[in-house]
């Protein structure tokens, strides 16, 4: 349970003296930071406003309550004590989920907050916990039990920041930096499955990930070439270098299939660069698995892009452009289709992962598809994010040079291993025939040989014969 929530000075106080200086009735936004589970404290960075949806509407309004016409004038009651808020809940949501994927490790979508009178906000109790349960839902906190969120209240009348036990501090300014470069290399395999019961590879490539989270979870780490033991403590303020160490040939992930059983294989391999961000009164081991979850959240995250774009595309198609080609001609995925549907190996390159300043020192990050450029990426910052584009590119790290890769070997390829019956029937007849031969040249060889060898000792021992008898005559 978070019993304090600590905020960036400097950030929250900017947010406040923004909006008091707005026109805007009521805004809503959500609240990034961290939890940290050792102190049962919550961190708050920033506060990001949801922007318009697409038909150009503000997120959240007030609106009026028609019981307030009755009990207007009574016990001198205005018409805004009544009022109350209306916030597009789906499309917080969808803002919360797209957030989530350019948080980094331990960074997290920690809650909502509402710009609001004092009367309305507690008209509102319903919408506004309604909201916070569907942004829950919508960017969920992995690697913790936290089951609450924050919801922060900046009242304009009277004007205040009121959430729980609140405090302001230089958050920001004690964070450590973890970085760690992950190379990994998935082979699932698909196993056979009644027609009723087939999973469409996209689950398939979800579960591995997945499974591969708790192998990932007991990894032993490094740090700048040290191995961490027990609750060290790091006391420099320099770039953390990580890495991790996962037991040699350890396949506890992949789900037990016989030989039999096995109808394909799906290959997922790269290397995923995360940064994680320490505060000073957390453990050492938080940022480890800080970490941890940011690298399977980012495996998760590039999955959900593709699917979400081979869901938005019209009639999509699997192929290769050109006979002989692995490579897909569009960037319409396979994942959303089941192994026993290829007639061919498939292959698909997955977004690179690039990361864009932020606030004091610290990085968030984006997606970026082969035929997409930096542009995006600021687009993205400026809706997503309300913050200025970076202006210089050189300022925007781009660790990861190559894509993820996933290839998978199709049902046909692996269950029919010969083109056709008549090929096999017809290869078969052909090795029958040389097989044949082969064996009639040998017997023959042999026979020759059988015949030879009598004639041989009778010559022997005809030599030896004379030979005695002339020994004889001579004594």
């Amino acid at each position: 349970m978070v019993k304090a929530v600590v905020g960036e000075e400097s950030r929250l106080k900017s947010v406040e003296d923004r909006l008091s200086q707005s026109a805007v009735p009521s805004q809503v936004g959500l609240v990034i930071g961290k939890l940290s589970p050792s102190s049962d404290r919550g961190l708050v960075f920033d506060l990001v406003p949801t922007p318009p949806n697409d038909a150009g509407e503000p997120a959240c309004s007030i609106v009026e309550s028609g019981r307030d016409e009755k009990k207007k004038g009574s016990k001198g009651k205005s018409q805004t004590d009544s009022s109350s808020l209306f916030i597009d809940k789906d499309w917080v949501a969808e803002h919360a989920r797209q957030v989530s994927r350019m948080l980094l490790g331990g960074v997290k979508v920690l809650g909502i907050y509402i710009w609001i009178n004092e009367s309305s906000f507690k008209n509102s109790s319903v919408i506004l916990c309604q909201t916070v349960k569907e942004v829950a839902e919508a960017a969920p906190l992995l690697e913790t039990d936290w089951s609450e969120r924050l919801l922060i209240h900046i009242s304009y009348s009277p004007r205040s920041l009121r959430p729980c036990d609140f405090k302001m501090g230089r958050v920001l300014a004690s964070l450590q930096t973890f970085r760690c470069t992950y190379t990994f290399d998935l082979r699932l395999p698909i196993c056979n499955q009644n027609t009723s019961n087939v999973r469409k590879l996209a689950d398939i490539l979800r579960q591995g990930i997945s499974s591969h989270a708790k192998e990932l979870k007991d990894a032993k780490a490094m740090i700048n070439g040290n191995l961490v033991v027990d609750e060290e403590s790091c006391v420099s303020e320099d770039l953390h270098e990580v890495q991790f160490l996962l037991p040699f040939m350890k396949d506890s992930f992949v789900e037990a299939c016989s030989q039999k059983e096995v109808v394909g294989v799906l290959v997922f391999s790269g290397s995923v660069c995360s940064f994680a961000y320490l505060n000073s009164k957390e453990p050492l081991s938080q940022a480890l698995t800080d970490l941890k979850g940011d690298i399977i959240m980012s495996l998760q995250s590039r999955l959900d892009i593709i699917c979400d774009e081979s869901d938005r595309e019209s009639g999509p198609t699997v192929g290769a452009g050109e006979e002989g080609s692995n490579e897909l001609s569009t960037k319409e995925s396979f994942l959303l289709q089941n192994l026993h549907s290829l007639r061919k190996r498939c292959s698909l390159s997955f977004p690179r992962r690039v990361f864009i300043p932020w606030l004091a020192g610290t990085y968030i990050c984006d997606y970026l598809q082969p035929s997409e450029t930096l542009e995006v990426i600021k687009d993205h910052c400026v809706e997503l994010m309300s913050m200025d584009a970076p202006t210089n590119a050189s300022t925007i790290l781009e660790p990861e040079t190559e894509p993820l890769a996933l290839s998978a070997e199709s049902f046909w390829d692996v269950a029919v291993p010969f083109c056709s019956t008549s090929g096999l029937n017809s290869s078969t007849s052909k090795k029958r025939e040389t097989v044949t031969s082969q064996e009639n040249d040998k017997k023959s060889a042999k026979s020759a040989d059988f015949n030879f060898m009598p004639a041989v000792l009778i010559l022997i021992f005809s030599i030896l014969v004379g030979l005695v008898l002339y020994i004889i005559k001579a004594s």
